[in-house]
């Protein structure tokens, strides 16, 4: 690990730690590295934007619950530009990130499980071996910095969020077709107001043996759509094993999340996943979530009404009170 005043102390004073006793008293999880499927031939479903095919989506949608997109329309320049913006703003000591890094962004680390505004919700028993710059896009326009990487950061970022909601809103309205769900199903269950982005980096480590870089879950969101970097680590979870996606250059991986497994009556799957920490380099990502519009009510066969802000508080105080996240299981019809 180069660079140590660039993260977080207790990442500094586990590093390169013979044992992570410290580490592991903070997990509800059996933090055992189980193996990992690699295939010779990617399995992971491909969709086109350009030639979207909804028997494609639909199946992957329902199988997978993730897909590679191609032909996104985003330029790769801008692609390459926010990776080598993302590594130069996290180059910074430890002590500038909090001090650069403020409202309405926030800078996090440790965990993923964040308040509404962006705070680390430090209820939760665990650790991950991340640190994350939070950012609400529609919010993006009010930060203000004289610092020149941070302002050409923030019009990346822009620039890229117009991006993905529109990749978003197309896939969705896609999905909803697919689907043919009824008017009071589809109706404002994706809202571009509610996008956000989160840049991730995970430090390499000697632990690596030990720890994640992100613990497995599920998204909450209607959709993920992931930018990796070519390190690799992503790992999903299908027919009882773990298999690594691996990264392909110019194209985003798309996850479900568990709004969009309720829209849909459990037809498409929240997939489970996971970031595996690399022992030689550090990986980013550079990760975009999308919600039902605020106070719009999920309706479902499978599932209780409740908005997103409902689902929202119920993650919270379970990540406080037991560690980890339940999910859509408290919102299952009895």
């Amino acid at each position: 690990m180069s660079n140590l005043e660039s993260y977080p102390p207790v990442f500094r004073q586990l590093y390169g730690a013979p044992q992570i006793s410290e580490l592991k008293n903070y997990s509800m999880e059996d933090t055992t590295q189980d193996s990992v499927s690699i295939p010779l031939v990617d399995p992971i479903p491909q969709v086109d934007l350009q030639c979207l095919s909804l028997d494609k989506l639909g199946e992957a949608c329902k199988d997978w619950g993730l897909f590679r997109l191609d032909n996104h329309g985003i330029p790769p320049s801008l692609l390459s530009k926010l990776q080598d913006q993302a590594k130069m703003l996290f180059s910074l000591s430890f002590e500038s990130k909090q001090a650069l890094l403020t409202s309405p962004m926030s800078y996090f680390w440790g965990t993923p499980a964040l308040t509404p505004s962006g705070a680390a919700l430090r209820g939760a028993l665990n650790i991950n071996w991340l640190e994350g710059l939070n950012v609400p896009l529609s919010q993006l326009p009010q930060f203000q910095s004289e610092d020149p990487m941070l302002d050409y950061f923030r019009h990346l970022l822009e620039e890229y969020g117009r991006h993905l909601a529109r990749i978003a809103t197309t896939l969705f309205e896609a999905m909803v077709k697919n689907l043919n769900l009824a008017p009071n199903q589809s109706e404002s269950k994706l809202s571009e107001s509610t996008g956000f982005i989160r840049v991730y980096r995970y430090p390499p480590g000697s632990m690596a043996d030990e720890a994640w870089g992100m613990m497995a879950h599920t998204d909450s969101s209607v959709l993920s759509i992931v930018n990796q970097d070519q390190v690799g680590g992503l790992e999903i979870f299908k027919d009882n094993k773990w298999l690594l996606v691996n990264p392909i250059p110019n194209t985003l991986v798309v996850h479900i999340g568990d709004m969009m497994q309720a829209i849909s009556d459990d037809e498409y799957i929240s997939v489970k996943h996971r970031v595996r920490v690399n022992k030689e380099e550090e990986r980013f990502s550079i990760c975009y979530f999308v919600f039902p519009a605020e106070g719009s009510v999920v309706h479902s066969s499978k599932y209780k009404p409740f908005t997103y802000t409902d689902f929202q508080e119920q993650v919270q105080k379970d990540t406080q009170t037991l560690g980890y996240k339940v999910g859509l299981q408290k919102f299952k019809r009895t």
